[in-house]
């Protein structure tokens, strides 16, 4: 019988005789990496559509494990779970911009929650070095805090583009003087 150590060290040998693999991956992120960070828009589009499709695909298998379970009490939970799962991957499909920015302040209030607990946990518990946990805990409520206002802000330019264009195509519907230039 071998202990965990043995086996820890066994799987650091196959790591060490292909770590040539892990560096062409590490280069290969970067490189996505990159390319997400040039164009982001083009990313967040791309991640909040696969995030919709993965959705919809797992309230179709939903779906089929409720009609399985059809004689069972859970019926209902697993129907309910596939129309939402459904309902919510067409909409990320059919409304990607709508979406980033739910997506957006969910994980906002993600990282302000999450820094609360993580900040009250360390300062309840005490356990040792727990000061730097405090301060993974402000860092992260510090950045739930600059995601919503980021968010709002967003919304709020989105929102007075929107106003600012249905403004102009009201005027040159209503205004003789104001006509779209030919």
């Amino acid at each position: 019988m071998s202990s965990l150590s043995d086996v820890f060290f066994a799987g650091l040998v196959q790591v060490r005789k292909s770590w040539s693999r892990f560096l062409a991956l590490g280069i290969l992120l970067m490189v996505l990496g990159g390319m997400c960070v040039v164009k982001a828009q083009t990313a967040t589009t791309f991640s909040i559509l696969a995030l919709g499709w993965v959705l919809v695909i797992s309230g179709v298998v939903w779906l089929a494990n409720s009609i399985y379970a059809y004689s069972w009490h859970g019926f209902f939970l697993y129907l309910l779970n596939a129309i939402f799962r459904g309902v919510a991957g067409y909409l990320l499909i059919r409304h990607p911009g709508a979406g980033a920015a739910g997506i957006t302040m969910l994980l906002a209030a993600l990282f302000m929650v999450g820094g609360l607990f993580r900040t009250a946990g360390a300062v309840a518990i005490r356990f040792p070095r727990w000061g730097w946990m405090v301060f993974s805990g402000l860092v992260s409520f510090a950045f739930g805090i600059y995601l919503m206002s980021f968010w709002a802000a967003a919304a709020a330019d989105s929102a007075l583009s929107s106003l600012s264009s249905m403004n102009r195509v009201m005027g040159y519907f209503l205004s003789p003087t104001c006509r779209p230039p030919v």
